[in-house]
């Protein structure tokens, strides 16, 4: 169940048009809070998100922006929030932009960096992601040897990995402006708000079978960004949200 917070926020998300994008949109103004979402087209946007008060459309590709324009789009949120990723098209996969998810997160902690107020970022990435801190457990020789391949021949799985290492090793814990939480869901689903657990690390391998709805995976997000104990549960880690 969506319940409605009293605590007030402004979020930017990128990615807002996307399939889990949108969700975090759609509960996050359930919520009465502030919303600004990046957007290629506001047309086809407001075709499945209405217009609203709470909500601020900016159009244009993230890496494409204005300088100014971004500034503007993330100053005086509480809240950043990375849903980006590629088209899994023969163009979206190999095509440009290579690093888009790596790129726009760090144009987003560039911005927080060389501004005025403390900023949450969330980098929306999957189970296949492995923690650089070296606390997922080691994978087995198989599913190893398939996520180098797939490194060399999907440029996405790399772009993922590199935007997370960014946010790990490159932030770490210690920039006074950027707090950090990777989120990391098991296979995308479509599905409702349901029961799910949050896992310290991936529960099972790349062919486990685990499953995550996008709806409880906006669900999560939006309790990191609202929520302050489930904040700081979960500072600086890369949860893993599961159907249960």
């Amino acid at each position: 169940q969506i319940m409605v917070s009293s605590k007030k926020t402004t979020t930017l998300i990128l990615g807002a048009t996307g399939n889990t994008g949108r969700r975090l949109v759609e509960q996050l103004l359930d919520q009465q809070q502030n919303v600004k979402a990046v957007v290629r087209s506001k047309e086809r946007f407001h075709e499945i998100i209405p217009e609203s008060n709470n909500l601020h459309v900016i159009e244009g590709a993230v890496l494409d922006l204005k300088d100014e324009d971004f500034q503007d789009a993330v100053k005086g949120c509480d809240a950043v929030v990375s849903c980006l990723g590629h088209n899994m098209t023969f163009k979206g996969m190999y095509g440009q932009p290579r690093k888009l998810c790596t790129d726009a997160i760090k144009r987003v902690c560039e911005v927080i960096q060389a501004g005025e107020n403390p900023t949450k970022v969330v980098l929306m990435g999957s189970n296949g992601v492995a923690n650089p801190n070296g606390m997922d457990n080691v994978r087995p020789f198989g599913e190893r040897s398939l996520i180098s391949c797939l490194r060399i021949c999907v440029p996405p799985v790399k772009d993922n990995e590199d935007a997370a290492a960014f946010l790990s090793k490159e932030i770490g814990k210690d920039k006074e402006k950027i707090e950090w939480v990777v989120v990391r869901p098991d296979d995308l689903i479509e599905g409702e708000v349901s029961d799910y657990e949050v896992l310290k690390i991936p529960g099972a391998g790349l062919f486990g079978g685990g499953q995550t709805t996008r709806a409880n995976v906006a669900h999560f997000m939006s309790d990191l960004i609202l929520n302050d104990d489930t904040w700081k549960k979960w500072l600086f880690e890369m949860p893993v949200p599961t159907n249960i």
